[in-house]
This record gives C-alpha cells, structure tokens and sequence, in this order.
C-alpha cells in the first residue's frame, strides 16, 4: 500500500509530537497512535475480491438451473455479482430470489418506489454502495421522484419516520420498544398501517443482512466507481504484535493467523474434526443441566466483548452515503456492554420464529411469511455433508454453532443449546469475522475472510456467509416482531 507524505519534504521524526506514539503496556515497544488513510479497495477481476474469478465462474457454467432462476426471479434483469457468488448454492439462491423478488415486486402493501427507497436507507446504515447503486436505479425505473435521491430531508415525512426503526434495527435492535410501533401507527396524516410497516421492516431486515453478505464475501461493484466512490477513510491502529490478548484493533486474530502462521491448516482442520466428534460423545454422554448452559450463555456473551473493539469508534461515514440516513455515527454496542445496565436476555422461547413471528408476517403480510420460513430453513439445513477434503461429515453442530452466535451477540438464547459448544467449534480467527461481517460489515478485509478455515473451500465459506446472513435478519425481525406483538396486546 502506497501512503502519501502528509507533511513537507523535510519532515522526518522530529517533527512528530509526542501524542503521535504509544508504549506497548506488556513489551514496552513505541508504537505509532491511529492515523486515519485513503485506502482504494483494488478492484479485482470477477464477482468477489475474495474469491478467484475461474471459481465462481466455473460454479455458473455448470449449472444452467441459475440463469433459469435469475431470469424469472431477478428484479435487475441481469446476473449481478451477488447472484453469481450465491450461484455457489443454488438450492438457497432459489429460495432467497423468490423471497427478494415477492418483497420488491409482488403485490404489497407499499408502492415499488417506497420499496426501493426503503432498502436505500438500509444499506446506507452500512455505507454499502454497493447496494445504493443498484436500488437508486430501481428507484427511479420504478417512477422514483428523482428529488428523493438529494437526502432524506426531501423525501416524505412518512418516509423520515422510519429513520429510527432504522438506525435500530440495523445495529441494535434489542432496543426496540412497543413504544417505537406506537409512534409510528398513531393516528395522522403521516401515518403507518400495521401491514406496510410490517413490509418496512421486512425489507429494513434483508437489506442490513444483505450488505453484510455483500462485504463478507467482497463482493465486486457492477461498474467502475468513480474516484469519489473508489477510496475510502478509514482508521488503523498500529497495535503491538506482542498485545494480541487485548482488544485494541479489530484485526488482532487475523494478524495472528496470517503473519505468524504457526499452526498448519491442515492440523487445524483435523483438530476442529477432533472437537466435533468429541462433542458429540460427551453430548450422548452427559447432557448439561439447564443452569449450568444458562451460565454458558452468559459467559459467551462476556466473551464475545473481547472480539470487537472501539479502534473504528470515530469512524468516517462518506457524504454520498450519509445523505440517506439521520445519526451516521449511531452503529452497534455489544448486548452486554461492559459497565451499563442490565438488559434482559431475549429468550428465544417466549418468542420463537416458528411459532410467533411466523405467523404474525402473513397474517400482516400475505405469504413472505412462507417466503421467509423457506429461506430460514433452506440455509439452517444446507448441507453436502463435506469439510474442506472430507466426505460424510455430519456438520449439523457447526452450523448450529454460526447461527447461535450470531443470535448470542444480539442477546437471543435457545434454552436447549449448549453455548460451550461456540467455544469449542469457533476459532477466534473465525469469531472476529462473524462479528466483524454481521455487527460491523463495511469494516471486513480479505485478510479476515482468509484468515480462519484456511483448509476448506470458498464454497463453504460463502455457506458460512449465507447463515450469517439469515442469522442476523432473523435476529432483527425476532425484535422487532416482539414489539409489534406487544403493540398489539
């Protein structure tokens, strides 16, 4: 990477300060503070910058079902990078397609250009351009009021009453009250009907989970960004290699595994198959009481704080981008927060999808509840029964184990899961990419997404994306879905 002298030309140590370095607290190594660079995202050939191009494309030549499916479900009309990417598995591609496709296109509760708009506003809590582009122009082909495209302060006060539910759902729904419903059905010229704000949230939900499968799998921009587009701020905290316990910068373990290297990928594979099995006869062995996995769920939620840090806290939100959204600098805090208040845990129970939310969508929302519940399941039970080299795998507790972690980090328990398995079967490499990709997708590297699993293929580290994915918009629609229920008692 190329960095730009920032002073004059005779400018060398000395004219640093003393506020422009650190002292490692464990090696005592001077270290330089955070600066903030330009840094221009390469624009690699193909669908992924994560992925090598022949993978992809080789996937899509083979299978002629994926331009039937994108020629009767895709809204752009064209086969676009996330379709190609997700073509990896096209079972799932089907199911999410039609459900993409019912929520833009089909009958509805919203007019198509508030449905566009609408998954703007989503993606801009990410910074996602990628998903801006796309629905800008479906905005305006779908008889957008091109004014809109200004900011949100242009667009229709109904409209603007969505900037809260917003700005929670995508980074801490948990806080999400009956209250916020009430606001926004009262009664009034500006107000919602329970199906459209059902609508909303359903496509406030996928577009936040579709910007994180958008940067956890790098996916490519469909045209050339202008120079505008192609750089971005970011900040980089030089921490000290030897202060990888700590939680100073966001990349600790992928540093760990890329530049140290010390454990062969192929020892990690076989140690991870070593752990499953292991599971697996201490499960049939002795099953945990029911306090001893509460206290496991609340111990992995304590550990999860370790992962992420505050190293992006100020992190700069671009102009372009911001106009869409109201309190940029509004991102997400860790469910159990050190030294705040208590918030309950949302015990998934008391709540379920299956048996709540389900029900609740189609009743507001004819039949996305059917889409929806495919997609969920589809994704929870995709398998081809392989890790990376080995055949006839039961990977059913892995995929477990992504899921749960996801809906950990958001304060949502199963009763019925042991929570020590997420500390078994989840390297630390691998938790700061869950994290990262589902709480803080814009800030996600290559070096992250390489960094855990180094044995198994892209295939299934797109799979790993695609729970993800579904994880994350499940968790949302669970609160937000609670309180209109709540609302409605």
């Amino acid at each position: 990477m190329h960095r730009g002298s920032t002073g004059s030309l005779g400018s060398g140590p000395a004219a640093c300060s003393a506020a422009d370095y650190r002292v490692c607290t464990n090696c005592r190594k001077v270290l330089r503070q955070e600066k903030r660079i330009q840094v221009s995202r390469p624009l690699t050939r193909g669908p992924s910058a994560f992925i090598p191009e022949n993978e992809v494309m080789q996937a899509n030549g083979i299978d002629e079902r994926t331009n039937l499916i994108v020629e009767e479900y895709s809204t752009s009309g064209r086969l676009d990078n996330i379709t190609q990417v997700m073509s990896l598995h096209t079972q799932y591609l089907e199911s999410f397609l039609r459900s993409q496709f019912y929520m833009l296109r089909m009958d509805g509760p919203l007019p198509l250009p508030y449905r566009h708009y609408i998954a703007i506003m989503a993606a801009a809590r990410h910074q996602c351009s990628y998903l801006i582009n796309m629905h800008v122009d479906e905005f305006l082909k779908t008889g957008g009021i091109a004014e809109w495209l200004n900011g949100v302060e242009y667009i229709p006060q109904r409209l603007k009453n969505l900037n809260e539910i917003n700005k929670l759902l995508a980074h801490r729904p948990w806080l999400i009250t009956k209250e916020h419903i009430q606001k926004l059905v009262k009664t009034g010229e500006n107000n919602w009907s329970l199906p459209e704000l059902v609508h909303a949230v359903v496509l406030l939900a996928h577009y936040h989970a579709l910007a994180s499968f958008v940067f956890g799998s790098g996916i490519n921009p469909e045209r050339d960004p202008d120079a505008s587009n192609g750089v971005r701020l970011i900040a980089v905290n030089n921490f000290c290699v030897c202060d990888l316990a700590n939680d100073n910068s966001i990349e600790n373990a992928s540093l760990r595994s890329s530049s140290f290297g010390m454990v062969d990928s192929l020892s990690e594979l076989e140690a991870l198959m070593e752990r499953m099995k292991r599971l697996q006869e201490e499960r049939e062995d002795e099953e945990a009481t029911q306090e001893e996995m509460a206290t496991r769920f609340e111990q992995e939620k304590k550990e999860s704080l370790l992962v992420v840090t505050g190293a992006f806290d100020d992190e700069m939100v671009s102009m372009d981008v911001s106009r869409y959204i109201e309190d940029p600098g509004f991102g997400y805090k860790d469910f159990a927060r050190r030294g705040e208040e208590h918030l309950p845990t949302f015990r998934a129970q008391d709540y379920t999808w299956e048996n709540h939310g389900f029900s609740l969508v189609n009743r507001l929302y004819s039949d996305i509840g059917h889409l929806l519940d495919e997609k969920f399941r589809m994704v929870y039970n995709l398998t081809y029964n392989t890790m990376a080299t080995h055949e006839d795998v039961d990977t059913t507790m892995l995929r477990r184990a992504l899921f749960n972690y996801v809906h950990c980090m958001y304060g949502i328990r199963y009763d019925d899961y042991d929570y020590g398995e997420v500390n078994q079967l989840l390297e630390r490499s691998l938790k700061v990419y869950i994290k990262t990709v589902t709480c803080y997708p814009e800030r996600t590297t290559k070096r992250m997404y390489d960094s855990y699993w180094r044995q198994f293929k892209h295939s299934e580290k797109v799979h790993v994306n695609l729970l993800l994915m579904e994880a994350r918009m499940q968790a949302e629609l669970l609160y937000a879905l609670r309180a209109i229920t709540r609302h409605l008692t």
